[in-house]
Order: structure tokens, then sequence, then C-alpha cells
């Protein structure tokens, strides 16, 4: 009897995985594109070519189902980010690789910020809600802090340097160029998305990081 009935709770499971992932994608996309607010379940369901209910039995409302969203989309960063193995570089190499990483993973998924923004839109109620989401985070700021440690032993990096403060400034400047990189275009009349600007940004972002935490 148990095994008869094995293989159809696993494929059940996968079942059940599987449709949760391409309801997140379909989430995804519609949070990305109209925000918390503006999105809708109908759309999501439309999207994920699912019927709504299911929606709502696996995420319960759309508040729940904005809350993972963001969880998966923290993860997905989080995970591409260990496959870096920066613990397996010298320092001055790992924060050079964390900045050149944060800032082509905002570029190849333009989805991460404008999530980021709606939630900031809603001051973060639902990562303040997620367990999940500040468990995933922290391991990177304690890495952050061992590569400033082992750089600081080794001499390469002055002492003193908060680590949170520095991803911060690392996200920050990605994150504010490319949200309102039209804006500064307008402004300054110079298109910042072209190859050249976006090339000249990221070397500037490593010579601002590094200038940083370089002992003198």
């Amino acid at each position: 009897m148990t095994r008869d009935t094995a293989p159809v709770t696993e494929e059940r499971l996968r079942d059940a995985d599987r449709s949760q992932g391409i309801i997140l994608a379909a989430a995804r996309d519609e949070f990305a594109e109209f925000g918390l607010g503006g999105a809708r379940m109908d759309r999501i369901a439309e999207r994920a070519g699912l019927n709504k209910r299911l929606i709502y039995y696996y995420f319960e409302d759309k508040e729940k189902l904005f809350q993972a969203v963001l969880e998966q989309a923290y993860r997905h960063i989080r995970e591409e980010e260990h496959k870096l193995r920066l613990l397996d570089l010298k320092p001055v190499e790992a924060v050079r690789r964390l900045v050149e990483f944060t800032w082509n993973y905002y570029l190849a998924h333009p989805e991460f910020l404008t999530l980021l923004n709606s939630a900031n839109l809603h001051r973060a109620r639902h990562l303040q809600e997620s367990k999940r989401a500040r468990e995933m985070n922290s391991p990177l700021i304690e890495m952050l802090g061992e590569i400033l440690e082992r750089g600081r032993k080794d001499g390469s990096f002055r002492g003193g340097v908060d680590p949170l403060q520095l991803y911060v400034s690392i996200a920050g400047l990605s994150y504010f160029y490319l949200s309102n990189s039209h804006t500064l275009s307008a402004i300054f009349g110079r298109d910042l998305l072209s190859a050249k600007a976006k090339n000249e940004r990221l070397t500037h972002m490593c010579d601002v990081i590094l200038g940083y935490v370089l002992r003198s």
C-alpha cells in the first residue's frame, strides 16, 4: 500500500512545486510591471495559465504572494552571489568582484529593482514580517565582514570598515544610477545607459569602493 501511494505523493509534490514556481514567476512580472497596488490576481492567473483559486490555495492572498515573490527575489540574488566563491579570492579581488556582480545583476534583472521600489513604497512591511528574508541576507554581511578582516590582517585594507555600510554603498551606487537613469540622462543630456556610459560607471564604482577600503 505504501509502495503504491509513495510515487503518487512524490508526483503531487512535484506538481505543487511546479505550480508554485509558475505562479511566482507570473506574480514577479505582474508586481514588477504594476507594483503591489496595481497588480491584479486575475492577471497573475492569466499570466500563469492557472486557475486563480490555485493561487489563493498556495499563497492565501495578494499580500502573502508579494512577500513570497520578494523572498524568491532575494533568494536568487544571494544564490548567484554564493556562486562567486568570494572567500576563495584575495580580499581586493573579492570586493571588486562583488561590485561587478551587483552592477551586472541589476542590469540583467531590472525587475529586481522595481520590486524593491514597490516594497519600499509599502515601508517594507512584507520583509519585516519575513524571517526567511533576514536569514537569507545576513550571511552576505558576515561573509563581507570576513573578507574585510582578512584584508585588514594582510595589510591591504584599512580597519574600521562596517560591512553593512559598505554593502549598502555598493548596492546604492548601482541602484540609484539605474533607477534614475532616465531622469539623469534627460537632465544632463547624456545617454547614461549607452554601453560606454555603463562601462564608465562600473569603473567608477570599483574605484570609489576600493578607494575607500584600501589602506593608504
